[in-house]
């Protein structure tokens, strides 16, 4: 998709101008926030001093991604009611997370990332296993968003796809390099009140504009599988959705680093506030989608219709209010995982494996060259546009879904065989890609995770392995 699309409702000159007031805000916003940062800690965990207000937003906010805005419309198209409905159960993931937060921060008061966990927990095999997983994670989604931006502006305004993936990646790397996670978390706060007003104001006009019975109608004559509960593949679809959420949140180290950033007791009530608030937003998302066959549009591609649906019910207007709706989710999500996997990076390579004894200082200067040689990375993966989002997001599934139960008994359960939770990330994530080659993306979550729960709880069993709390407890970093 690197040709200009012949029937986009905004001029180019109105995106670009979109583009640049909205790039120009983030950027100085991130550099001002930022601009007092001394240590590792002040960089990478905002002082570990967030409070609840803009721990709650920044929740919201990154998990309310371009996934969000784009893809839950382009699973409504396939999989109908149970598309949109199955796509905000993602909001289970962030109220079970509430409680893991509180017993992380209580655990380890002074960790970084969620391989500390592994690696304290478990020893060093299961340590490495959980990186491959969490950094093949952290690509595939920095990727799916990057492709998200390009594709939202090419949708919109006909700019060239590389062009506009380029500028929305560009301007996270900076804010995110000059203001670390002080700055990712401050700039998220003003996105959350862009994307709740903007899905509201969306949502109403979108009533007004195309009535429920007339879309019910146009559904029930062209598409009525989409009305139909008793679709098999979207029922399937729905489970594996929620597994997939949550095995997304207990590992990524987006998740964690927020738990160790946050004060002391505010873990638990931001992540149950966020998880509150973001779910009616892939519901509404999704809603506007099943307005494709009573306004007779053709789209293109299945993760352009919520930008191109929008676009005809509203016009010029409501095609930059999507534009900004949906370039505040993709900063939102692109600067929090930059932030999360750089410090994986930063933590548990850099440090981890190469310099053990690298100064406070020193890691300092490395944790900036990491966050910029990472946007490199992503920025070169999203040249090529070989799948759609939804495609390239559920394939990580089987990965994340297989950790579950690893990190969960691992919190809460000292008998958990290491072998054991090692041997649940490996052969869950094998079968659960197997199972989405055989039988389909909707149900490789979903059997990720019977695997990797039933071995751990087998291993568990039949070989339990008492450990010692105070060991999750590392010292501080100079």
């Amino acid at each position: 998709m690197n040709s200009p699309v012949d029937d986009a409702v905004l001029s180019t000159e109105t995106g670009v101008a979109i583009l640049l007031a909205f790039s120009a805000l983030w950027v100085v916003l991130g550099w001002w926030l930022g601009r007092r940062q001394d240590t590792l800690d002040d960089y990478t965990l905002a002082g570990r001093k967030v409070g609840l207000a803009l721990g709650t937003a920044t929740a919201m906010a990154t998990w309310v991604t371009s996934n969000t805005t784009m893809a839950a419309p382009q699973l409504a198209l396939q999989m109908g009611v149970w598309g949109m409905v199955g796509y905000s159960l993602g909001s289970v993931g962030l109220l079970l997370f509430a409680p893991l937060a509180k017993r992380i921060r209580t655990l380890m008061p002074n960790g970084y990332t969620s391989s500390d966990f592994m690696r304290l927990r478990y020893g060093k095999l299961a340590w490495r296993v959980f990186l491959g997983i969490s950094f093949f994670y952290g690509l595939g989604w920095l990727v799916s968003l990057g492709m998200a931006g390009g594709v939202l502006i090419n949708a919109l305004t006909g700019i060239d796809y590389t062009i506009s993936m380029s500028v929305i990646l560009g301007i996270c790397v900076l804010y995110t390099l000059l203001g670390g996670l002080r700055a990712v978390i401050g700039t998220d706060f003003v996105q959350t009140l862009i994307i709740l007003f903007g899905v509201v104001f969306l949502a109403i006009l979108a009533l007004q504009q195309v009535g429920v019975a007339d879309m019910h109608a146009a559904l029930l004559k062209e598409r009525p599988k989409l009305l139909d509960l008793m679709f098999p593949a979207a029922i399937m679809f729905l489970f594996n959705n929620l597994l997939f959420g949550i095995g997304e949140i207990f590992h990524s180290n987006v998740w964690w680093s927020r738990a160790f950033a946050f004060r002391e007791g505010v873990g638990f009530k931001a992540y149950a506030l966020a998880g509150i608030f973001w779910a009616p937003i892939p519901i509404v998302a999704g809603f506007v989608a099943l307005a494709t066959p009573a306004l007779g549009l053709n789209v293109p591609a299945g993760d352009m219709v919520g930008p191109l649906v929008a676009a005809q019910l509203l016009g010029a207007g409501g095609a930059a209010l999507v534009f900004v709706l949906v370039f505040a989710a993709l900063a939102s999500s692109l600067d929090s995982l930059l932030a999360a996997t750089s410090d994986l990076l930063l933590q548990d390579i850099y440090r981890g494996h190469l310099r053990p004894q690298a100064s406070g200082a020193e890691m300092l200067r490395a944790a900036r060259l990491v966050v910029l040689l990472l946007g490199v990375v992503t920025w070169l993966l999203c040249l090529p546009r070989l799948t759609t989002l939804a495609e390239l997001l559920y394939f990580t599934g089987a990965f994340v879904a297989s950790t579950i139960w690893p990190v969960a008994a691992g919190l809460y359960w000292r008998r958990v065989n290491p072998l054991g939770a090692t041997l649940a990330m490996v052969l869950g994530t094998a079968i659960g890609l197997a199972s989405y080659f055989v039988i389909g993306f909707y149900v490789a979550a979903l059997i990720s995770a019977a695997v990797s729960m039933t071995v751990v709880l087998v291993t568990t069993w039949l070989a339990p392995r008492d450990f010692d709390w105070r060991h999750l407890a590392p010292q501080e970093a100079t």
